[in-house]
């Protein structure tokens, strides 16, 4: 035997591998690193699905630099009605994602143009809209109508809140009353939708911009489509729910990839504000 040794191969490579490096898209089936999604603003360079993108991480993507003042960063939801365990969801949540509600709001500027912000964010209570949500982008909506300048809700949400029932269902009248006053002041107003924008957001303010966008392929719909079939009795049209069917349709103006929503925002701004 010689004095020296091949080591031996490691028969478990997997298990020596981080398995938070790499994902694998539900869109075409690849392996992709974390950083190359990361560098993509979460979008597969192969097929181009979108991921999920965080809040902060898409105003970063939007903003000119250093432009953004977030605003109503401390409000966060109690316990109105009394709903078993919610406080303590909703504190474990707010460490998870460093994040007090499933909005966050502010003012930027894009390519130049003044605007307040509203950017849901699906981590947070699956983007759920209970009160505060509703208040954080009710007044990001009195304050663009103060400084006369355009307002852009970016909408990812499973709907309303029901832990805080009736008070989350308010918040759907009370975001379009606001926007209501937006339009009298002659002011423009531009809705975004991500993947899922469902419920009672896409019954309310998600719906009802100058201007609706939406991210490729993503889910845009009331009610999930198991549901509305075993309520119409009836098979759905194929791509049901979908961006691309929303803007056959009407509802959706147009379809914007990610890398492309900042210089379409900006011009858009840049338009209806003169």
């Amino acid at each position: 035997m010689g004095i020296f040794e091949r080591p031996r191969l490691r028969q478990n490579k997997k298990k020596d591998m981080p398995n938070d490096l790499w994902t694998n898209c539900p869109g075409c089936d690849k392996m992709l690193h974390v950083l190359d999604l990361k560098q993509n603003h979460e979008v597969c360079h192969h097929c181009s699905h979108h991921f999920l993108l965080g809040s902060r991480e898409r105003i970063e993507m939007l903003a000119d630099p250093g432009s953004f003042t977030e605003t109503d960063a401390t409000l966060f939801s109690k316990n109105p009605l009394g709903f078993d365990k919610y406080e303590d969801k909703i504190e474990m949540l707010r460490k998870k994602t460093n994040l007090n509600d499933a909005v966050v709001t502010g003012k930027l500027s894009i390519h130049g143009s003044p605007t307040m912000i509203a950017v849901m964010d699906f981590k947070f209570f699956a983007g759920s809209m209970g009160s505060v949500v509703g208040e954080k982008i009710t007044r990001a909506i009195e304050q663009a109508i103060t400084d006369k300048c355009g307002m852009i809700i970016i909408s990812a949400s499973s709907g309303a809140r029901m832990q805080e029932g009736m008070l989350s269902l308010m918040q759907m009248a009370k975001t379009c009353g606001a926007l209501a006053k937006l339009s009298d002041a002659g002011l423009p107003y531009i809705s975004v939708l991500t993947h899922p924008t469902t419920g009672g957001v896409t019954a309310s303010f998600a719906t009802i911009g100058d201007i609706n966008l939406a991210e490729p392929k993503c889910m845009i719909g009331f009610a999930g489509p198991r549901v509305v079939k075993e309520t119409t009795h009836q098979d759905l049209p194929p791509g049901f729910q979908t961006a691309e069917f929303m803007l056959s349709h009407g509802l959706v103006d147009s379809i914007v990839e990610r890398r492309e929503l900042r210089a379409r925002l900006g011009s858009l701004l840049s338009y209806m504000l003169k």
